[in-house]
Order: C-alpha cells, then sequence, then structure tokens
C-alpha cells in the first residue's frame, strides 16, 4: 500500500476508505465486507493483511475497526446495529481530505478529554495493539479479551473439546474429537440434524493460534474430508485471509464454514458458554414524574 500524507495515527488514512466501502455497498455493510473491500481498493497484500498484533487482530483489521470507531464518534456511522456498520446521512454526503481527516481525529480525541471519559473507554491512539469492536461503545466489553485469552491459554488437546462442547451447544448431535495424528488436520466429526429426513456429517478443524489462516491450509483440509464428510468448518481464534475465505466457497467443491475468533466469541456470548451474564438497570425518569 503506498504511503499517505495523513498526520496523526495510522489508522486516520482509513476514514474516508471506510466511507467510501460503506457507500459502494449500498450504505452498510458486514465489517469483513467492508475490509474485504477496502483491501482490495487499496491493493492491500495478503502478507499486510495477515500481520498480526498482540491481540491476535490483523494490523489493517485493527486500524480499520479504528477508524470506525472515530467515524461513529463523529455521527457518520450510526452505532446502534451491532454487527453492521451504517452511514448516517451526514456520512453519506462526506467527503475528507487529508486535513480534514486528521481535524476529525482531533476533534473526537479532545471530547474524551473533555468528558473525563474513564479510562478503559479511551482509545490508546499512541498504538495499535488494542482494536475498538463494537463492544468498545460498552463498558462491559473487557470479557471479550479476557475470554479470548482463555482460549488461547488452553492447551490443544482442551481447545479441541471446548470446541466440540461449542459445537454440541449449538446443535450437533455424536459430537467426537479424533485427535489423531496424521489425519489431515482433521480434529472431530459430529452430526447436524436439519430435520427428521436431513441430516449432515459434518468434519471440523480447530486451529488456537493468533495467526491468518490461508488457503493452502483450507484447501488441505478440503482435501483431506473429501469423500468422508458432506461439510467442513475451520474454527480458529485467529483470522482468515480474504483468499482464504474465497478458497472456502469456490465453486466445484464442497463449501467450508469459516468460524474466526470474533465469531467464536459471538458464539460463546450467543450461547452463554463460559460466561456469567450480568443484570443492569437504568433509571425511568419518567416513571417518577406522576408521583412529584
Amino acid at each position: 500500500m503506498a504511503k499517505n500524507n495523513i498526520r496523526g495515527p495510522q489508522f486516520v488514512q482509513y476514514f474516508q476508505p471506510v466511507i467510501d466501502a460503506l457507500v459502494e455497498l449500498g450504505g452498510s455493510g458486514q465489517p469483513s465486507e467492508v475490509k474485504e473491500l477496502i483491501a482490495e481498493k487499496l491493493n492491500i497484500t495478503e502478507e499486510e493483511q495477515g500481520e498480526q498484533i498482540s491481540s491476535g487482530e490483523s494490523r489493517f483489521s485493527s486500524k480499520v475497526s479504528w477508524a470506525r470507531f472515530y467515524l461513529v464518534k463523529a455521527d457518520l456511522i450510526d452505532s446502534s446495529t451491532r454487527g453492521v456498520w451504517s452511514l448516517t446521512e451526514k456520512g453519506r454526503n462526506t467527503k475528507l481530505s487529508s486535513e480534514e481527516a486528521l481535524q476529525l481525529f482531533q476533534n473526537v480525541h479532545q471530547q474524551f478529554a473533555a468528558n473525563g471519559k474513564k479510562r478503559k473507554e479511551k482509545p490508546n491512539v499512541t498504538s495499535d495493539n488494542k482494536s475498538p469492536s463494537d463492544e468498545l461503545l460498552d463498558e462491559d466489553s473487557d470479557h471479550r479479551t479476557i475470554l479470548l485469552e482463555k482460549l488461547m491459554s488452553l492447551p490443544a488437546d482442551g481447545f479441541e473439546r471446548l470446541c466440540q462442547r461449542l459445537l454440541r451447544e449449538s446443535g450437533f448431535e455424536s459430537v467426537t474429537v479424533t485427535g489423531k495424528s496424521g489425519d489431515g488436520g482433521l480434529d472431530g466429526i459430529g452430526i447436524l440434524q436439519v430435520n427428521a429426513f436431513v441430516s449432515f456429517k459434518v468434519l471440523f478443524q480447530c486451529k488456537r493460534y493468533s495467526g491468518s489462516v490461508n488457503p493452502s491450509q483450507v484447501r488441505d483440509f478440503r482435501g483431506a474430508m473429501m469423500g468422508r464428510a458432506d461439510k467442513g468448518i475451520i474454527l480458529t481464534t485467529g483470522t482468515f485471509t480474504s483468499e482464504a475465505k474465497k478458497e472456502a466457497v469456490r465453486d466445484g467443491v464442497p463449501p467450508i464454514e469459516l468460524v474466526d475468533g470474533e465469531k467464536l466469541l459471538d458464539m460463546f456470548e450467543t450461547l452463554e458458554l463460559g460466561l456469567k451474564p450480568k443484570k443492569a438497570y437504568d433509571i425511568d425518569e419518567k416513571f417518577f414524574d406522576d408521583f412529584r
């Protein structure tokens, strides 16, 4: 990717590309769609996309997420829908020059200082080692970081058994961890019963690491499962390169479902697996109006 002339943190250079990508996608899109489109438009190599930071996320993905975070604070992107990035009316009509992008960053950053935000709500703009997912707008988002650390700290066989539990909780039956070496990377097998008449045999692979799964690894897994199952699933605490995602759904071969670290954490939240939900209350001021 060519060097940019925007001063300030490196993620500032992605302010306008995020807006442009959402415009091209029709005003809204999944984070993965936005990032893939930006990578394509800016000719960001697979190597650059696969470069990891300490949290296990791609450095490129982290910068784009930070850009989105600031655009939300500037009311250019809507923060109301989790999992979908959507332009506001203001965002649809915005074109930022290099100087305007830097000014936007400075304005939003000053707001944090002026409002006296708690430390964990303040973005560490001097580092790319943390990434603001949608949950950064929530004070209770630290559990995702801790959960990912827990998953990464498990031994290989422990992570495989945890994935087995996750699949069972998700409706799979007869889920077995094979644990065999030299089995083409296959870690387990299960049955997904769609209805009384239809079921699928599914093979799965578990990758507990912070790197990116590349297309050759997807091809190797598909080769190992050919003739043995109807579908395959790769679960990882890391990420998948854009080429790996294309390989997973390539025409003429069995499709493979990809579950990256973010989706894995989402599943743990949905199933409340290994997590204890907390209840919180806000005061309903209108209720008390009747008694004043």
